[in-house]
């Protein structure tokens, strides 16, 4: 029998409806002006323009210095291998509660896409004094612990395309020092892990290490956050090779899926 087609519910509302399909315009056809979304959604420049300035506000879209809009991280996150993500975040979920077990610390998967990375996520640890879940929280990318072991894979002409000056136009305070940021980079390669205090977070550390793919590609980053008043340096060896040894387990169940 076939399936019905589908209803509208009883109470549409139509900004929710212009912002969902403006969304979709964007993921599908790879961008459009302030008017073609309007004549596409029959509504004002107006509207379309506070549609869309809403729309890069939650990173679900991006204007280029041409002043399209195209799809932002969150949708950008989607089209890049959807199955893939929604696969990580579902292997990692059992790992990350044995950390949390552990270590009694918040922990956390995180992917890049850009400049901005993203909790997919987070488990909580039962300490009253704790760090919250930030998942489905974008940050930018060089301010995270694992944004910024994602950013220490990529080849300096690939950095440079991630943070070109004009991509930041109307926000050049949010573009980092590259070649400070260069310099952290190098050292992160070298570690293999990457301790964040208070980059993204005023009072928060963390610690985190790489998940890679079969071919030795990093998909993720594996952290645990805590309080500062918690953290201390002599625990950070341990705290690696807790991280390390979950990241393994963690990337021979994705061996097994993939």
């Amino acid at each position: 029998m076939d399936k019905p087609f589908k209803s509208p519910p009883p109470y549409p509302i139509a900004s929710v409806d212009h912002a969902l399909r403006a969304a979709t315009i964007l993921q599908l056809e790879g961008g459009a002006t302030v008017s073609q979304i309007a004549d596409r959604l029959g509504v004002a420049r107006s509207t379309a323009h506070r549609i869309l300035a809403m729309l890069v506000y939650r990173d679900f879209a991006a204007q280029d210095e041409d002043r399209v809009y195209r799809a932002g991280p969150v949708l950008d996150l989607a089209a890049h291998s959807q199955s893939l993500v929604s696969r990580l975040r579902a292997a990692a979920l059992p790992h990350l509660h044995r950390l949390v077990d552990l270590l009694d610390e918040t922990a956390n998967v995180t992917v890049r896409t850009g400049d901005v990375a993203r909790f997919i996520a987070s488990v909580e640890c039962h300490r009253s004094l704790r760090v919250g879940s930030r998942e489905g929280m974008v940050f930018p990318a060089h301010r995270t612990t694992a944004g910024l072991l994602l950013l220490a894979e990529l080849p300096d002409e690939e950095l440079d395309t991630v943070y070109a000056p004009e991509r930041y136009q109307d926000r050049p305070a949010d573009r980092p020092d590259l070649t400070r940021l260069r310099r952290e980079l190098r050292r992160l390669r070298r570690n293999g892990f990457a301790v964040n205090r208070e980059r993204s977070e005023r009072g928060l550390v963390a610690v985190g290490v790489p998940v890679r793919s079969p071919d030795g590609t990093a998909l993720a980053g594996l952290s645990v956050s805590m309080p500062g008043t918690r953290y201390a340096p002599q625990r950070l060896e341990a705290l690696v090779a807790t991280l390390n040894s979950a990241a393994h387990a963690l990337e021979n169940d994705l061996r097994e899926q993939l």
